[in-house]
């Protein structure tokens, strides 16, 4: 579980769905046709392949749930945030 807040990078996983559970608070989840707004105790799965953006206005907890192996950064480019998300939000 996470606690943060700010826009994450626009990316996707081509071979990974990405489960975000909020814990508390709210979280949206930019798409590129639309905007998923999620309050506490909402979930979504983002299907493997769908380009998506995370944006907590406020602080939120969240939980992620994804293969061990995930690279949170998915397919984004030049960033150095190439890191798997191992028990971390970055």
């Amino acid at each position: 579980m996470s606690s943060s807040y700010g826009e994450y990078i626009w990316h996707k996983h081509d071979n990974e769905d990405e489960m975000f559970l909020v814990i508390k608070g709210n979280l949206k989840i930019e798409l590129r046709d639309k905007v998923l707004m999620l309050k506490t105790g909402e979930m979504v799965v983002i299907p493997k392949g769908v380009e998506h953006r995370p944006v907590a206005e406020f602080e939120a907890h969240v939980m992620l749930i994804e293969s061990k192996n995930t690279i949170s950064t998915g397919d984004a480019e030049n960033t150095a945030d190439k890191k798997s998300t191992q028990g971390k939000w970055i």
